[in-house]
């Protein structure tokens, strides 16, 4: 199935303008709150819960183009959380967001009850200390061993010793399996080996979050059921919170604890893989149910879909 892009939203429900300037998120029609929205405490207050709370966030590129509009959304601590989406939908920009790689044209996101929007620079290089990012080709430098790439971040920004940094690599590359590759080149990895590999750098600062970029393109069934393993035994062993930009169904129900829907630049539909099954909305269940992957429960007795957003 072809997925709308937000340019095109407006063919599917004539009443939803996915660029217009003053736009808001609608209600769910189930909680009454924005999709994305799970409670009514303050977000500028620090959460057992809640690590991320993004919230009103918009982006426009070119100052008429909607790419994120009145986004919400609430990234559990400690779980791993899916964003799924079609294609030019918005997640890559989200991603870019919360690392605070751009700064949006309004809207809020706090991490840990702290807002990092108003950052100066040397704030953010700080905030960014409690992330790590694995890239979907893992990034990794041609020229240097595996060795070399992992330790890369505590030579750039730390003074430690060398010693020191090799005891930190050789413990993650042992628990992460990896430890007889690291006198290779990338060149000389297969793809799950490379990510893997880009795992390890991206722990290697002790990061508190992790950023997954479609983790498990250009993988094979038994890679991506590896892969897959990697992100929930690594955030179990290393207590972090996961954020996964996916388009692999089977991938995102068999690791989620939260899944979200971007649609348009705005959370559609959000919530545990049960919660989400139970989803009403037409395209939402279009969307995941074209993969095969998964089927959603069925609706009741003379019950409709609902479209998006909700009337």
């Amino acid at each position: 199935m072809a997925t709308p892009s937000p340019a095109t939203a407006s063919k599917t429900d004539p009443g939803f303008d996915p660029i217009k300037q003053d736009g808001v998120s609608p209600p769910d029609p189930r909680t009454g709150k924005p999709a994305g929205v799970f409670d009514d405490v303050d977000p500028s207050q620090k959460s057992d819960r809640w690590q991320i709370r993004v919230r009103g966030l918009h982006k426009t590129f070119n100052r008429k183009h909607y790419v994120i509009r009145d986004l919400n959304l609430d990234i559990e601590r400690g779980k791993t959380n899916i964003v799924i989406g079609g294609s030019g939908q918005g997640k890559s920009v989200l991603m870019k967001h919360l690392m605070g790689l751009i700064k949006p044209d309004r809207g809020h996101i706090y991490v840990d009850g702290v807002d990092c929007i108003p950052m100066n620079d040397v704030q953010l290089n700080e905030l960014r200390k409690k992330f790590g990012m694995v890239f979907q080709y893992a990034a990794l430098f041609d020229s240097m061993t595996i060795e070399e790439n992992i330790i890369f971040p505590l030579v750039e920004h730390t003074k430690m010793p060398r010693d020191e940094m090799l005891g930190i690599m050789k413990t993650l590359v042992e628990k992460l399996e990896i430890q007889h590759l690291v006198s290779k080149f990338p060149a000389e990895l297969s793809g799950g080996q490379r990510k893997r590999v880009g795992l390890a750098r991206a722990l290697v600062l002790k990061p508190q979050i992790l950023l997954y970029d479609e983790p498990t393109t250009g993988l094979d069934p038994i890679q991506t059921k590896n892969v897959d393993d990697m992100i929930k035994h690594t955030a179990e062993e290393f207590h972090v919170t996961s954020v996964v930009i996916s388009h692999d169904m089977a991938s995102t129900f068999r690791i989620g604890d939260r899944i979200s829907m971007l649609w348009a630049g705005q959370i559609m539909e959000c919530g545990t893989p049960e919660e989400f099954l139970k989803s009403k909305f037409e395209f939402v269940r279009e969307f995941v149910e074209t993969s095969g992957a998964v089927d959603f429960e069925p609706l009741g007795p003379g019950e409709k879909p609902l479209s998006w957003p909700p009337k």
